[in-house]
């Protein structure tokens, strides 16, 4: 297997974590009342994490493991970030 095939291999093992992290926060900013978007926002990475070892671990080849874990896991912390930042922006004060 040369390099180049490996590394797209490992972006189909990655971007389904994004995707899903893109629908939760799709969800959470859809169904949750404004007060309550950093309640769920935590919850949407567990169940990243979750998926990211379950997809990890169903792969045949465990070479790179840590790698794609970390990369999934990462990127979603980076998309859970800006979703942040903006639900933050956008909901009224509490209190």
């Amino acid at each position: 297997m040369r390099h180049n095939e490996r590394v797209v291999g490992q972006w189909k093992s990655v971007v389904p974590v994004w995707i899903l992290g893109v629908v939760g926060i799709v969800l959470v900013a859809a169904l949750a009342a404004p007060g309550d978007y950093l309640d769920w926002l935590p919850v949407v990475l567990g169940a990243g994490v979750i998926v990211t070892f379950l997809i990890q671990l169903a792969l045949p080849r465990k070479t790179g493991f840590v790698g794609r874990a970390m990369l999934s896991v990462c990127g979603l912390v980076v998309l859970l970030a800006l979703a942040t930042a903006v639900l933050a922006a956008v909901s009224p004060p509490v209190g």
